[in-house]
């Protein structure tokens, strides 16, 4: 089982305040949920802060990196988290070790519940994350492309507006129901353009032609990559 927004493509939770609890959970923890084929690695890091906790998570094998949690409670032994934004809204419900060097619990997503174990390594290791820069005028508006799976097509609509000092975007796949999947990180340098997708584990790059007509480029999800041209949306 994988973290799936599409079964042949794509590898596609609101906060609340978290109550205080014992520092046993803080650490970097390495594990993996028991899918029915094989063992999907992840590695987690917790640690609290002020009156809140901090996480990420990753899932090498998706190409998931530093993927913030939400949703983190950590009391009396009990540690849950949440992956917001992910379909089928992704929870992990554990149990802390008496000897505070393990959690483990169910992993549920949609209608399906399964186990998931975690060894503590080592303290949380959390990474610096990329930033969104401005884009071009000419990068701004809506795209249209289509991702050849070797299976069904799948129709994508890019949007990229600018802010006050960064870009911000979304990808909407016409085919899987309209799901609109943000864009955590936008960069531009140049005719290149690079989008980072981290709640399907995907990234984008391409480069725009040279009559701004299309971008040109490589969705990249798991180990694979696909081609995937964009061009404007007639009217936008």
């Amino acid at each position: 089982m994988r973290l799936t927004f599409a079964a042949a493509a794509f590898s596609l939770l609101a906060p609340f305040a978290i109550a205080q609890s014992a520092p046993g959970a803080s650490g970097h923890w390495e594990g993996s949920i028991s899918v029915p084929d094989h063992e999907l690695r992840i590695l987690v890091n917790l640690a609290p802060q002020k009156d809140a906790w901090k996480g990420t998570i990753a899932i090498p094998e998706q190409n998931l990196k530093e993927f913030p949690l939400s949703s983190i409670s950590v009391a009396n032994g009990a540690v849950k988290f949440a992956m917001s934004g992910v379909p089928g809204n992704p929870v992990f419900d554990g149990k802390l070790a008496a000897d505070g060097q393990s959690i483990s619990g169910d992993f549920t997503q949609g209608g399906a519940t399964l186990r998931f174990s975690m060894k503590r390594t080592g303290a949380a290791q959390f990474m610096d994350v990329a930033k969104s820069t401005l884009v071009a005028k000419a990068f701004e508006g809506e795209w249209e492309g289509t991702l050849e799976t070797g299976g069904p097509k799948l129709r994508l609509v890019l949007n990229l507006v600018n802010g006050k000092d960064s870009a911000s975007g979304t990808m909407t796949s016409v085919d899987q129901g309209g799901a609109v999947i943000p864009i955590a990180v936008i960069t531009q340098k140049g005719s290149e353009l690079k989008l980072e997708l981290p709640s399907v584990g995907g990234t984008f790059a391409g480069e725009m032609s040279k009559d701004g007509a299309s971008i040109s480029g490589t969705w990249t999800q798991g180990m694979g990559g696909l081609p995937l041209t964009l061009r404007r949306s007639a009217g936008k």
